[in-house]
Parts: C-alpha cells; structure tokens; sequence
C-alpha cells in the first residue's frame, strides 16, 4: 500500500504545482494587456487635446466650477454628486478622456473608475487645476 501511496501523493503535488504556475502566468499576461490610467502633464495636455477624439471631463462640484475650468473643457461630471457612474455610461468608450479635479486625487479616482467600465483610453491631469498654469474659464 505504501509503495503506491507514495506515487500517488508525488503525481497530486507536480500535477498540482503544474496548474498553479500555468493559472498564475496566464494571470499576468492578461494583467499586462489591460489599460490604465496615464498621469499627465499641462504640456501633455496640449498635445493632447489636439486630438478631435479626445475629451476633457471636469469631475468637480458645481461651485468649484463656476471659480474657473480649464479651456474646452466638454463634460463637467461631478464625482460626489452620486450619478458619476451613471453619466459616464452615457460617454462614448472609444474616445480618450482626460479626467481633471482642484488637485488631482478626485481625478485619479474618477479616472480608475472609467477604466473599470471598459474605457480604454483615460488620462489623469497631474495636480489639477491647482497646478494649471494657463488661464481658466470663468
């Protein structure tokens, strides 16, 4: 009995350790292939925003917004105004976003969020428009 025991319980643990390392290398190939958010500066900003295809989302409140928003700026969606999962929804997943708040945090939460929700191409504006050099919109 022991003579097979043993075979037996060296087969489960290779078998075993097998499919372990098979699991975990499919896992980060398919980790490697999924989009993430990109921080960006204003100078990359400009560059982007070149591009017809990419729009800019203010995620910060009403009032923050009437203080001044950055120039062509096209959706102001609030974070904490409890329906941002739902109005981005309504966004077109094929375009590229960048996502900017007052300093950065909002933005780069707002912005994981949308890469959750199948957007591929999501941009976050490092500092906000605490760091904006530029003028604002008021």
């Amino acid at each position: 009995m022991r003579h097979v025991l043993v075979p037996v319980t060296a087969l489960f643990f290779v078998f075993f350790a097998g499919c372990s390392s098979t699991s975990t290398s499919q896992s980060s190939t398919s980790d490697q292939q999924k989009p993430a958010v990109k921080n960006i500066q204003q100078d990359e900003f400009f560059k982007l925003t070149k591009d017809p295809n990419t729009m800019v989302i203010d995620v910060r409140t009403p009032g923050e917004v009437a203080e001044g928003y950055i120039p062509g700026t096209q959706y102001f969606i609030d974070f904490n105004g409890g329906n941002f999962a739902n109005e981005i929804q309504k966004l077109d997943k094929s375009k590229s976003y960048i996502i900017y708040c007052r300093s950065g945090g909002r933005s780069s939460k707002a912005a994981s969020i949308m890469v959750e929700n199948g957007f591929n191409s999501v941009y976050n504006l490092t500092g906000g428009v605490m760091n904006w050099t530029g003028e604002l919109v008021k």
